[in-house]
């Protein structure tokens, strides 16, 4: 590589950006012949610049800045410099700005309330799952993909929501085998944008894992929104018959009690995990709710990939994007695949609830430590699930 290129990388390298970053932005016109050319090294910073959300001029010379590091919000950000900050941000908001440019614009997702999003998410759906959220925010022109390149050495992000001239994009950066974390992530955002938290500036990134209930308000808003967006109720009435039970037994039960609600198992069975500060037996339930581990990004991006109109970008954008999103550079054109290691179907469902009969497929008593236990049974009173007492929904979302 050429010296001008090295003292460049060095020079990212120091304001923070991660080598991951760096080479997905990276152009791949890049030679030893366009190193030779001052116009080539011009557009070389230039494209660096768009993707990275850096100022053009910082990397002709001067110190580098990020374009965007003031007008960011981050919440549960414990430690971090103004450059990690500023690499985050900017980061962020440029590859949210080319989704929102290769998105649709169908409606604003600010203003619509919980319980009318759920609706239409069950005007299609038996439950309000992860696909069904996904379904939802593509719907009303909101992309929404799951990083797999992060600016920073150190991955510290969970998700981010960038606004753009009211329109929305949520970028997707926790990891999970199982789809009811993403959902509770991905409601969360939804909430935040919905409620207007991004206000004037361009993104709010979620940093860390809090638990519900923190001391932030805009944090416990949009778990409640989440909750109802997820649940049909901000505070879910959850109750068990018993205080001993199993991974395997709160999962069977989950999957009976979730279900005519509305509500995805995976879900309740999280919900439940939370109420009791329970994180290993729900956790652990995940395992018999959904029957297999599979990376869940890949079914979010495999999406994002066959909604986006990549048209609409240039060749060498649509390529960074791609990068971003782990598209597989051996794939057929690029594309995300949407199959696990193993090379079977990323599928994010549970498994049936009920026999070809129609009994429940998990009717029998389980066993904890070795010794027979009541069969549990998870119980949610009748008030305050909306999808049950609204059935149209305002606005005219679909």
């Amino acid at each position: 590589m050429d010296p001008d290129s090295k003292a460049l990388i060095k020079e990212l390298k120091d304001a923070g950006l991660s080598d991951q970053a760096i080479r997905a932005a990276w152009p791949s016109w890049w030679d030893d012949d366009a190193a030779s050319s001052p116009s080539a090294r011009a557009e070389l910073r230039f494209s660096l610049s768009r993707k990275l959300g850096l100022s053009p001029q910082s990397l002709l010379g001067e110190r580098v800045e990020f374009v965007w590091q003031d007008d960011a919000r981050f919440k549960n950000l414990t430690a971090g410099d103004a450059f990690q900050r500023g690499a985050l941000a900017s980061f962020g908001v440029a590859v949210g700005r080319l989704l929102l440019r290769a998105t649709p614009d169908v409606r604003p997702l600010g203003g619509i309330a919980a319980s009318a999003l759920r609706a239409a998410v069950l005007s299609n759906r038996r439950v309000v799952d992860l696909v069904g959220l996904l379904s939802a925010c593509w719907g009303l022109g909101v992309p929404v993909v799951h990083l797999r390149v992060f600016p920073l050495r150190a991955k510290s992000m969970r998700a981010m929501v960038v606004e753009v001239d009211g329109r929305h994009a949520v970028l997707l950066g926790r990891d999970a085998v199982y789809p009811a974390p993403i959902a509770f992530t991905l409601a969360h955002e939804i909430g935040h944008a919905a409620l207007g938290h991004v206000g004037g500036g361009k993104a709010l990134v979620d940093v860390g894992d809090p638990s519900f209930g923190g001391e932030d308000r805009e944090e416990r808003e949009a778990d409640a929104y989440g909750l109802e967006l997820l649940t049909g109720s901000a505070e879910p009435p959850i109750t068990t018959n018993t205080d001993n039970f199993s991974a395997r037994g709160l999962a069977q039960a989950c999957i009976e009690a979730g279900p005519p609600r509305g509500i995805e198992p995976g879900t309740l069975a999280l919900c439940v995990g939370y109420l009791r500060r329970d994180w290993i037996t729900a956790n652990a339930a995940l395992r018999h709710v959904y029957g297999e581990r599979k990376p869940v990004w890949r079914e979010v991006n495999a999406l994002a990939d066959r909604e986006l109109r990549w048209q609409e970008l240039g060749e060498e954008s649509t390529h960074y994007l791609r990068t971003v999103m782990g598209a597989d550079a051996s794939s057929e054109n690029g594309r995300i695949p949407a199959r696990h290691a193993r090379g079977a179907p990323a599928r994010l469902s549970t498994r049936k609830s009920h026999d070809r009969k129609g009994r429940p497929a998990a009717g029998r008593p389980f066993v904890l430590r070795g010794r027979r236990c009541s069969r549990l049974v998870v119980t949610l009173t009748n008030r305050t699930f909306s999808h049950d007492q609204q059935t149209r929904v305002p606005g005219g979302i679909a």
